[in-house]
């Protein structure tokens, strides 16, 4: 049973935290590496995108290798950070993109495994 003692420990904060900065600066900087290295490697794994549904490590692997480097900077806000316990998280947020008022939607489920945290579900939506 989950108690509120559980629920954003500071300690499990910081790391998603980092993780996910991690992640944003390997996503508008185009470091295809650490963004396959923080994704589960798992046929499992899920990232729902504006324009295309990836379903596993190796279809979110093509996606990310087809995807133009240019024009990935963008601006976060609303961001909230959610951890339960010391193994899973919720990562939310919103952005604009560098020239555009268009308003995007993220959401990440981070889970802690052996060797780090990792994405193993992942949505984004544009709104317009």
């Amino acid at each position: 049973m989950m108690i509120r003692d559980d629920i954003n420990r500071p300690q499990v904060v910081a790391e998603v935290t980092a993780a996910f900065y991690r992640y944003e600066d390997a996503l508008v900087n185009n470091h295809i590496k650490v963004l396959d290295e923080l994704f589960w490697h798992d046929a499992r794994t899920v990232r729902l995108g504006a324009g295309e549904n990836l379903y596993g490590i190796d279809d979110i692997r093509e996606f990310r290798a087809a995807r133009p480097a240019a024009g990935l900077q963008r601006t976060l806000r609303h961001t909230r950070i959610t951890t339960f316990g010391e193994d899973y998280a919720v990562c939310s947020t919103e952005f604009t993109r560098e020239g555009s008022d268009a308003i995007g939607r993220q959401q990440q489920t981070w889970v802690r495994f052996p060797d780090g945290w990792r994405i193993v579900a992942a949505q984004v939506s544009l709104m317009r």
